[in-house]
């Protein structure tokens, strides 16, 4: 499994938010630097983020979640989710769920 993990739940419709897109970005002295891009899979998770023998250096970190692409044609106020998050250095791992509505969210630290 990667150390980062995501799964996004629409909480609107009580299903899990497929074809969502994210990015994973580390915080450097020049700014953000992508590490990652893809979508959710059918179940609303990206278990991949990273190649699994990779240990992320502590730091800050984001996931971009695009919830306008997600939303298409449909309403939604939030057009996309910013989770700034800090890590330590020694490998651990870290699960970043998402519960999306269109006109609200809700994260925390997952398990």
């Amino acid at each position: 499994m990667s150390q980062i993990t995501t799964h996004v739940l629409d909480t609107a419709s009580g299903k899990p938010a497929a074809g969502l897109p994210i990015q994973l970005y580390r915080q450097q002295s020049e700014g953000w630097v992508e590490l990652f891009g893809g979508a959710t899979d059918a179940d609303g998770r990206i278990g991949d983020l990273l190649p699994v023998d990779e240990v992320l250096a502590g730091g800050i970190y984001r996931m971009y979640f695009d919830t306008k692409a997600y939303y298409g044609d449909k309403p939604c106020f939030y057009p996309y989710v910013d989770v700034v998050f800090e890590i330590g250095g020694g490998g651990e791992h870290y699960h970043i769920p998402l519960l999306l509505a269109p006109y609200g969210y809700s994260t925390y630290r997952g398990s």
